[in-house]
């Protein structure tokens, strides 16, 4: 049995919080967002495996940025590529893949993304364990309900990567839009089990168990993240991108589980 927990709480997110908390307990009046009369909303669109990390990471950033306000939007890249080539307002933009983000650069969105992580598949099961998944192979019983991502999205492209690399016929019940939502399927105990990433599992804590994938079954993804030409805030776009990409930035991502490129 390869089955294994994360804790859900890491010791940089929890690092990155106390030093926002700190920052903003610090300040004067004068520093306090609005206090000059301008302020700044920066639209973020990130990838769903994000939501964790990018939270703590948009907190810290408002607090070293008086007046500036970060909006995060997380959902299934290929959706949140589709927004930004069709005009909607954002800022920057953060993939799941470096193919979704190659289709905001072919649109003139975007250039020069930077990879800034990358993260692993790796099988969720309810906390009980109730149809008995201890190894990819079992996913391919009859018995055994299976949740993935939609194929269009990058969670559900290293699903199938998987599920082709070892040879099995699996007929999941579920496609669901983004990682989230699979594993929202998992800890609810509607499915035994589903292909996430190595970071959700993690950031579930007790509410799920996690299946490693085997080593030559595993399938890998890289994040790419680029301040889209069209912001009208391009500075706080291109800080914001140098946050992800700095040290405090690695640090974040790394504690959550993302590997680093």
């Amino acid at each position: 049995m390869r089955q294994h927990r994360h804790l859900p709480v890491r010791t940089a997110l929890a690092t990155i919080l106390a030093g926002t908390l700190l920052l903003s307990g610090c300040g004067s009046s004068g520093d306090q967002p609005g206090a000059s009369g301008q302020t700044v909303t920066l639209r973020v669109l990130a990838a769903a495996s994000l939501t964790e990390t990018f939270t703590a990471l948009g907190q810290r950033f408002e607090a070293d940025n008086p007046g500036t306000t970060v909006q995060l939007s997380f959902g299934p890249s290929s959706g949140l590529a589709e927004q930004v080539t069709s005009g909607a307002p954002a800022d920057v933009f953060a993939a799941a893949s470096p193919g979704t983000m190659q289709t905001v650069v072919d649109a003139g969105e975007a250039e020069d993304p930077q990879d800034f992580a990358t993260n692993e598949a790796e099988i969720a099961v309810p906390a009980d364990n109730p149809g008995d998944v201890d190894s990819l192979d079992d996913l391919a019983r009859e018995s055994v309900k299976v949740a993935v991502c939609d194929p269009e999205v990058p969670c559900g492209v290293l699903a199938v990567d998987v599920l082709d690399s070892a040879g099995l016929d699996v007929t999941p019940v579920t496609e669901e839009e983004d990682v989230k939502a699979v594993l929202t399927k998992v800890t609810l105990g509607e499915v035994d089990a589903g292909l996430v990433y190595v970071t959700d599992v993690q950031a579930a804590g007790d509410a799920v168990a996690g299946v490693a994938v085997p080593e030559e079954d595993a399938a890998t993804t890289t994040y790419p993240i680029a301040a889209l030409e069209r912001s009208e805030n391009a500075e706080q776009a291109r800080a914001f991108v140098d946050l992800v990409r700095s040290e405090v930035g690695r640090e974040a991502l790394e504690d959550a589980g993302f590997g680093l490129p």
